[in-house]
């Protein structure tokens, strides 16, 4: 078996894909003290068609993913991943409101939250996103807003 067609890198492609493409899209976090809450928005044409299979997402000029990360500071300043929940909805310019549906994904240590929603182009979206660690019941929301354009 070839290593690209193994689903472990596959998978740790997929979130190399995020980050390296984060820069593409929007990608931005806010700290809450002790946690901080990432996240960043890409149009799903972005992914591989291979990556877009193994992770169950569909490829498409209208469907866009938002990922969300919870991190911890530790007392040495660096961030871990941690476990939680992570429930958002998307509000178009004409106030119609779409839930997301977050599914976890854990690779190793990594922990991330993804769903996709439909978008037009150009179409300025606001995401209402609340992360809340595992163990906690402390909510840590996040507002933002991104317009994203077809290929």
């Amino acid at each position: 078996m070839m290593i690209a067609k193994h689903p472990v890198f596959m998978r740790s492609a997929f979130a190399l894909v995020l980050l390296c493409l984060a820069g593409l899209a929007q990608a931005d976090s806010k700290d809450f003290g002790e946690y901080t809450v990432s996240w960043s928005v890409l149009p799903s044409t972005f992914l591989t068609p291979e990556i877009a299979k193994e992770n169950n997402l569909q490829r498409s000029k209208s469907i866009g993913i938002v990922n969300v990360a919870i991190m911890q500071t530790n007392a040495d300043g660096t961030l871990s991943p941690v476990a939680g929940q992570v429930e958002g909805r998307v509000t178009n310019d004409i106030q119609q409101v779409r839930f997301l549906a977050f599914r976890r994904i854990q690779e190793g240590s990594a922990i991330y939250f993804i769903a996709e929603y439909q978008y037009g182009t150009a179409e300025l979206l606001t995401f209402n996103v609340t992360a809340r660690p595992t163990g906690h019941d402390q909510k840590l929301p996040v507002r933002f807003s991104q317009a994203l354009f077809n290929d």
